[in-house]
């Protein structure tokens, strides 16, 4: 197995193109989203013998955003303002359903820091009106996550 080390940010954008095809794909398994994924870029860290290198905080990322999907979902029709989750890009759904499994189950991070990788992963893979659009959504759910914590 390789030393390589995946930052935080890297791996959330992994679990974002692995969770991507999952919401369109019920036949794909997590743990086949996520190998492909890594294959994407990491193909020296797949071993011949198919034995992959999965970074921990993926695959409870992954994991976690696929169990808690539905719990996600309301959490995010909450803040849409007549808007329905059909309507919201897929990929920007995946991003808000990201940070908000963060924002509620991974202490270590911090909302903010949740909401500003969910920013960053908008500049990368959406567009400027995504970007605000996500912003709005995650700073109000912030709102509430962190007055329930105080």
């Amino acid at each position: 197995m390789n030393n390589l080390e995946l930052t935080r940010h890297e791996i959330r954008e992994k679990a974002l193109q692995a969770l991507f095809p999952l919401d369109f794909n019920a036949e794909l398994s997590k743990q086949d989203a996520i190998y492909y994924t890594l294959e994407l870029d990491q193909r020296e860290w797949v071993s011949e013998d198919e034995e992959s290198f999965v970074p921990l905080y993926l695959d409870m990322l992954v994991e976690g955003v696929c169990v808690k999907k539905e719990e996600l979902d309301t959490y995010i029709q909450k803040y849409l303002k007549g808007w329905s989750l059909t309507r919201i890009a897929k990929i920007d759904l995946v991003i808000m359903r990201i940070a908000l499994f963060e924002m509620l189950y991974v202490e270590e991070v911090p909302s903010k820091v949740a909401v500003n990788e969910a920013i960053e992963l908008t500049k990368k893979f959406s567009d400027d009106t995504s970007r605000k659009f996500v912003n709005g959504v995650l700073s109000n759910a912030m709102k509430e996550i962190d007055s329930k914590d105080a």
